[in-house]
């Protein structure tokens, strides 16, 4: 790990660029050409580094420097990842929202971050004026492209303003700096993608920052110089920490269960990438074709996949792709919280993934050695004290409890969500994962679901992944969601499936067999109601949590 000189997060990328100048740090899909050929551009750790400190300073002159919330909504592009690394400079405050989490929400959460700037191309600031986002805090918008009848500065002049702005403090005797942020400064407001309820902005500090980068590298042993293919754009801002060259996939990020797996393959191919990060969606589609048409990868050595449970199938198909030796890491943790824990294919495959389909849900590994992980009692009441007596013993399903540097300590002007989340421990703090699981004999973690997704019938609780395991692992089911119909305490639990393509004139087979399976098990056996899904509703980032609130009221309707 470089050693960083302030607790700015972006500090580390001005250690690299004097190390590894004209190393290419991200390289860009830039159009096809007549032939279907694709062109790419590039940014070494040199221009990065440049480019970034005159936007920094540019945001400096135009009022945008230490502290002031800032929303970024730009397309992924060169442009994303030097204005990402411009703002940390300056000492800013990234705001972070999904545009596909729909106009209602994104106009809500634009309005509890209280944005001072905006910077975006000129669609978002043509609907940011439409729609009212940001109205009566909004006071500096920068547009990345042609400004129209919004004013403000555009991109182009931040950045000559930032370049005089550093030759004027070098010609004066002090030359320009990035902003000396302190540890427990707010570095960025990430908001949740919302697929449990209405998303969340969480509040990150630079050392949150610093201390997952730190876990990252180390549980992964990423090494300088190698190669990674992110699939999400925040992700990749991580990689000039490990020293790595990103390689920007020709796919949209906002689709990734749609991706072409032909243009991964090509820019895997083309570059010799070592180091993954796909959602399960995507490595459903990648795998799925590649086990069709016999691809191999060989140079991938790491594949990460995470925002959901990936299932053993998938795992399996992903791995035949890869070369010998290469693994794929599951780590668990949130947008709250990462990482937390991790498991790779191996163990997986050898030993978890029986258990997951006997029904003791889906084990996400031993915690790392940061993390300080516990069991609580399943409660929806805010907790606002820690006391050990909480933790309740291994074997028995909870919710999830977590403390170390990687925690994030609040949502921002959510004080209600905040005290749903977090438990004050002394001068700490730790946050409430809002997942029920438990510890197995040998110290490994359990995930068993949501704890707002159990099912809460009259003879008892019900948790997802336990239950749905075992239907699960039926070679006709690519998934099923167990969801509650009716009042708490009343509930009747109702099985949602979506079959494997071509499989819906086997439902009638199919449901006779989940009924077979459903009889054999405790937990199981209240089950009795079986409805095929054509595809289910999704989350808009990953493409991968099912939308069980939506699932369950599509079940109320059919029952």
């Amino acid at each position: 790990m470089i050693a960083v000189p302030t607790a700015n997060i972006a500090a580390v990328l001005p250690q690299v660029a004097q190390e590894r100048p004209y190393a290419p740090a991200i390289i860009f899909p830039h159009g096809r050409d007549a032939a279907g050929n694709v062109a790419y551009t590039h940014y070494t750790y040199r221009q990065l580094d440049q480019l970034s400190d005159e936007i920094a300073a540019g945001l400096e002159v135009v009022g945008a420097g230490r502290g002031v919330r800032t929303v970024l909504m730009v397309t992924p592009s060169l442009e994303f990842f030097a204005l990402a690394f411009g703002l940390f400079k300056a000492g800013a405050v990234p705001v972070i929202v999904d545009p596909g989490i729909g106009l209602k929400s994104l106009k809500i959460c634009l309005a509890e971050a209280e944005p001072e700037a905006f910077i975006g191309i000129p669609a978002a600031h043509a609907a940011r004026l439409a729609l009212g986002w940001g109205r009566g805090t909004i006071s500096i918008p920068i547009t990345v492209g042609r400004r129209l009848f919004w004013g403000g500065t555009t991109l182009e002049e931040v950045k000559a303003k930032g370049r005089a702005h550093i030759a004027a403090a070098e010609a004066a005797g002090a030359p320009w700096s990035m902003a000396a942020t302190r540890p427990e400064e707010t570095a960025a407001i990430l908001f949740t993608s919302g697929s449990t309820g209405v998303p969340k902005g969480v509040v990150y500090r630079h050392e949150v920052f610093l201390a997952q980068v730190e876990r990252i590298k180390s549980m992964y042993d990423i090494q300088p110089g190698e190669v990674d293919l992110p699939t999400f754009p925040l992700f990749a801002l991580f990689d000039p920490a490990f020293g790595m060259t990103t390689i920007w996939p020709d796919m949209d990020p906002r689709n990734p269960a749609g991706v072409d797996p032909t243009k991964l393959i090509e820019a895997i191919e083309d570059f010799g990438v070592t180091n993954m990060f796909g959602s399960p969606a995507l490595l459903n589609t990648l795998s799925r074709y590649g086990a069709e048409h016999g691809v191999r990868l060989p140079t991938l050595k790491r594949v990460i996949t995470a925002g959901a449970p990936v299932s053993a199938t998938v795992m399996a198909r992903t791995l035949d792709m890869l070369g010998d030796g290469a693994r794929i890491h599951t780590p668990y943790g949130a947008t709250e919280c990462l990482p937390v824990a991790s498991i790779d294919s191996h163990q997986v495959l050898s030993e978890t993934r029986h258990a997951t389909d006997d029904g003791e849900g889906v084990c996400v590994g031993r915690p790392h050695d940061r993390a300080l992980v516990e069991i609580i009692g399943v409660t929806d009441a805010p907790i606002p004290e820690w006391s050990d007596a909480l933790a309740i013993p291994d074997g028995e399903i909870g919710e999830i409890v977590v403390k170390g540097p990687m925690v994030t300590w609040a949502y921002y002007n959510r004080a209600e969500s905040t005290a749903a989340a977090k438990i004050k421990d002394g001068d700490d703090v730790r946050h409430r994962m809002g997942d029920v699981g438990y510890f197995d004999a040998d110290g490994r973690l359990w995930f068993c679901g949501r704890k707002g997704h159990r099912v809460q019938t009259a003879d008892g609780t019900l948790f997802t992944m336990p239950c749905e395991g075992p239907f699960n692992a039926h070679p006709d089911v690519f998934r099923s969601a167990l969801v509650g119909v009716g009042p708490a305490g009343q509930q009747r639990p109702v099985l949602c499936v979506e079959l494997e393509p071509g499989r819906a004139d086997r439902w009638d087979a199919v449901q006779a067999a989940l009924a077979e399976i459903a009889a054999r098990r405790p937990q199981t056996r209240g089950i009795t109601t079986f409805l095929r899904h054509a595809g289910f509703p999704v989350d808009i980032r990953h493409n991968a949590k099912i939308g069980r609130e939506a699932l369950a009221i599509w079940a109320e309707g059919r029952i």
